[in-house]
């Protein structure tokens, strides 16, 4: 590994932000003053797009948002669960002749059909962990062949290091709720609770108070009163005012949290606030009974996120190089369905990448659901998640070498870009 000795390394112990009290007033804080610098700073000089990570956490199962349906096995596993092929009512969605989205993912045509959508199949982590937060801690510090707790530095924190010299902003990146394992360690990130911050404590009172304080801070001297001038300054985010902001080229996002996140990024990045990479988590996804993939608890978490990934994809037209977004989740789920109408932890999945990408194509080295063909039970992995990652990084995230932030992982070309 090539890790510059100044920098943490990815067996470091962890420093600076961390899971406690990620939400709590000083990191709200610390959060607003960035951003408030950040946004009244110059435009941002790297040309290079804000990685976006969308973590579906629990288990997204992928035999059912994109579904094999022409591996008639699927079929005799879930004979009450698996999404019916095209032309069939309910049925599928084509994508290849081969896969499709599940109705409730219809939303995902727009970018697919646009070329900026790609999906990856029977993709996943190679460890074995049936454990959500086992495979957390292994997927997100990025070597999964480690026992847990052998690396504390996350990979997205090792793309910042080795990115550092490029860096123009004051902010580096943002995790939307809590600071998710990857970007453990990340130099210039915080946690935020959201995108809007307003001032604590009583409406009637705050301009008085807030007066107050900048009367008080305006005496001292630059190096204390220029970080309470800009955490005042920054309620509101430095002057964006995500409550009005008007989504555009028709663009129409939920009204639910992960819509509303969705939408209020949107807002920032045409800001051009030196931001390089923003987490957000949906999960929800570990439906072990009432599985409901058409009108239940599945469907409706389709729903909403591929409303939610549409509406990004039509709001952001106008700058369609400015991001690369990648939805993953730890594990799929179990092939066959259970007696509780749902389906149990699994192993290999289905990613999405989102941006300038070789889309309109599902990517597969399909092993089978034929008894002989599954891992366990599960749907065997045959593309390794880091291959799919570290693509994005070599080929748009200005990255010249994976060895620091995939330790010992020997990348595979997967063809999300070129």
């Amino acid at each position: 590994m090539n890790i510059d000795p100044n920098q943490p390394s990815p067996s470091a112990r962890s420093s600076g932000f961390s899971r406690r009290a990620l939400l709590g007033g000083s990191a709200s804080l610390t959060a607003a003053t960035a951003l408030a610098r950040t946004s009244r700073a110059a435009p941002a000089a790297t040309t290079r797009p804000v990685l976006i990570q969308v973590f579906l956490r629990q288990g997204m199962d992928g035999l059912t948002t994109v579904v094999p349906y022409a591996d008639t096995h699927l079929y005799s596993l879930r004979p009450t669960l698996a999404i019916r092929p095209p032309g069939t009512p309910n049925g599928a969605l084509d994508l290849d002749g081969f896969f499709g989205l599940a109705p409730s993912a219809a939303p995902l045509l727009t970018p697919y059909h646009d070329g900026r959508l790609v999906i990856v199949h029977a993709v996943g982590s190679n460890d074995t962990t049936r454990s959500h937060f086992e495979a957390f801690e292994m997927m997100e510090f990025g070597d999964p062949s480690l026992p847990p707790g052998t690396v504390s530095s996350g990979w997205a924190a090792r793309y910042l290091f080795e990115t550092a010299s490029s860096a123009t902003g004051d902010l580096r990146g943002i995790a939307i709720g809590r600071l998710p394992l990857s970007l453990n360690q990340a130099p210039r990130t915080v946690p935020i609770g959201g995108f809007y911050f307003k001032f604590p404590g009583r409406v009637e009172t705050s301009i008085t108070r807030q007066n107050a304080i900048l009367s008080a801070y305006t005496a001292r001297q630059p190096i204390i009163a220029a970080p309470a001038i800009d955490t005042i300054g920054s309620f509101g985010l430095g002057g964006i005012d995500f409550s009005q902001y008007v989504p555009e080229n028709g663009a129409q996002y939920p009204t639910s949290g992960f819509g509303t996140n969705m939408k209020q990024m949107a807002a920032l990045l045409k800001q051009d606030v030196g931001v390089e990479v923003i987490s957000l988590d949906y999960e929800g996804w570990d439906l072990h009974a009432n599985f409901g993939p058409l009108g239940g608890a599945m469907a409706f978490l389709l729903r909403d996120l591929t409303l939610s990934l549409e509406a990004f994809y039509l709001d952001m037209l106008g700058r369609p190089d400015s991001y690369m977004l990648v939805c993953m989740t730890e594990f799929g789920r179990h092939v066959r369905e259970n007696g509780s109408a749902g389906l149990d932890h699994g192993h290999g999945s289905a990613m999405l990448v989102m941006g300038n990408v070789n889309g309109g194509q599902v990517i597969a080295d399909w092993p089978g659901l034929g008894p002989g063909s599954l891992d366990q039970g599960d749907l065997a992995i045959t593309i390794d998640y880091r291959d799919v990652l570290g693509e994005v990084l070599l080929r748009r995230l200005g990255v010249t070498d994976l060895a620091p932030i995939f330790p010992g992982h020997t990348f595979t070309p997967v063809g999300v870009v070129t």
